[in-house]
């Protein structure tokens, strides 16, 4: 019922974060090619049916899908690590007096993640619990793919200015609820770090 709930009334932003370095891919991970397609495209076109606007947090030009509900901002504070990044989109919902509750992440890498995904781990989130669920599958906790309740943006500031920045320490403390998932066949969150996972999921793309 919360799934139902929250899209009824529109209170969750999308946030792409592709604001990282890539230092092991050696060039914006976000832009390469995958398929033909660039590897932000994939995240894009998931999300984009399902909500009014995503955000994109990008620190250079790059290029995406062409959308009227697609808006890029930079962090507001560089080099922070993804923590900087849902800062930003944190801020800016509450600078352009936005109305959503919810922050949903997702990295730019993953490119067989699903919508379907997404919404169920929605299903299975009760707003009461935290403010901040994370998704797990098997063993490995995906920190990146989260729900953030927009009330964080003031402790999370504060902690940034002390030098937080991993962000499943900032997590632990603050009380995140993890949401475990299970797949049956190819597991979602393959990302791809190096080129060596590009040639993997070009082969996964091509099976």
């Amino acid at each position: 019922m919360f799934y139902i709930f929250i899209m009824q009334h529109n209170n969750i932003l999308p946030v792409v974060l592709a604001g990282g370095k890539s230092k092991r891919f050696g060039e914006d991970k976000s832009q390469a090619k995958l398929g033909g397609k660039m590897l932000i495209d994939y995240i894009l076109k998931e999300i984009l049916d399902d909500f009014n606007e995503v955000l994109i947090v990008a620190n250079s030009s790059i290029q995406y899908l062409n959308s009227d509900k697609i808006i890029k901002i930079e962090d507001f504070k560089k080099n922070l690590g993804p923590l900087g990044g849902i800062f930003s989109a944190m801020k800016w919902v509450k600078d352009n007096n936005k109305k959503y509750q919810w922050i949903a992440s997702f990295p730019s890498d993953t490119p067989f993640f699903k919508i379907d995904n997404f919404n169920d781990f929605l299903k299975r989130v009760n707003e009461k619990e935290s403010e901040l669920f994370f998704m797990k599958s098997g063993e490995k906790r995906h920190n990146i793919f989260g729900l953030w309740s927009v009330h964080l943006v003031d402790q999370l500031d504060k902690d940034l200015e002390i030098g937080t920045r991993k962000v499943e320490r900032w997590a632990n403390d603050i009380g995140v609820r993890i949401i475990n998932m299970t797949f049956e066949k190819q597991d979602p969150f393959f990302n791809i770090n190096t080129k060596e996972d590009l040639e993997m999921a070009e082969k996964i793309l091509n099976d």
